[in-house]
């Protein structure tokens, strides 16, 4: 009798707190959504246009000013920094990382495994290290592009919803540039590059450069192809006085449409991509499931 009891209350428990747990965590996911959506009143967060120096920053700009800077590669390796999202006085920087982790890696190398050993000579040994070096010479590039990619990925998703915005700001009454900033405030924007880079364009508006050089100047640092499609839509309807408006929201669905022809197609090309796997790595395991216990017979019989 007493087990029985005390199985009960134990049930009655176990259901009471699932049903208290599953309420509160609902509640506090709907308030942490809230809390993301209101709008808190701060003050205007300028983004910074000149990087502040430090002293890690000076000490591989040390490093960086040993390698030449021709015309032509100091122009592709400044394009790629700032599709990072970095700036043009970074360069320096950059260098200074891809010759202090070509002499890391191989000093590493040689502290820990050739020189306790004594095989420092060695042909091998040799090949590894200059293999080290060669990796730590490309790795701050190879990192660079993926944060390029990353980020341009984010601004093509980023767009369609900064248009929708602009379009109500601009129907509202506002001008282009007041529409912006509006627009890049919303929380919902928060440290996006898409954001930062319309700030960006905004202050260098404010300070007396044209408009239409500073939209081209944010094209050419976000480097998307559907950027520069929207700057020069911006420029021609400023241009030749058409609404702007329209102009916003026919160009917010084109994009919403060319977002879901990509991921119709990156999804007709998963049945492609998952064909190696099932062919090397499932067929075998179920082909030995299913016909492993046949084979052991045929085996048992033949003896």
């Amino acid at each position: 009798m007493i087990m029985i009891v005390g199985s009960v209350f134990v049930s009655i428990a176990l259901i009471s707190g699932t049903i208290l747990y599953w309420y509160a965590s609902r509640r506090m996911v709907v308030r942490e959504r809230l809390s993301k959506l209101t709008v808190t009143h701060t003050s205007f967060e300028a983004p910074t246009l000149i990087a502040k120096s430090t002293p890690l920053s000076r000490f591989l700009s040390r490093f960086g000013a040993v390698l030449p800077q021709k015309g032509r590669d100091r122009s592709t390796y400044e394009k790629l920094l700032v599709s990072a999202g970095y700036r043009k006085s970074g360069l320096v920087v950059f260098l200074g990382c891809k010759v202090f982790f070509s002499l890391l890696f191989p000093l590493l190398f040689m502290t820990m495994v050739t020189a306790p050993t004594g095989r420092i000579a060695e042909p091998d040994m040799l090949l590894v290290t200059v293999i080290l070096a060669i990796i730590g010479f490309l790795l701050p590039s190879i990192y660079v592009q993926r944060r390029s990619r990353m980020r341009k990925q984010l601004v093509f998703q980023t767009l369609p919803d900064i248009l929708d915005l602009l379009t109500i700001c601009v129907e509202a009454g506002m001008s282009i540039d007041a529409a912006m900033l509006r627009a890049c405030e919303n929380p919902q924007f928060k440290g996006n590059p898409l954001a930062e880079e319309m700030k960006i364009s905004s202050m260098e508006s404010r300070a007396g450069k044209s408009r239409p050089e500073s939209l081209r100047d944010m094209a050419e640092r976000t480097d998307v192809d559907d950027m520069r499609a929207f700057i020069t839509m911006l420029i021609q309807t400023e241009r030749f006085g058409t609404g702007l408006s329209q102009a916003l929201r026919v160009h917010s669905d084109s994009l919403r449409v060319r977002r879901r022809q990509i991921a119709e197609e990156t999804a007709a090309k998963t049945a492609v991509k998952m064909l190696f796997p099932l062919i090397f790595f499932i067929f075998p395991a179920l082909l030995i499931v299913m016909l492993g216990p046949a084979f052991i017979k045929i085996g048992l019989i033949f003896k």
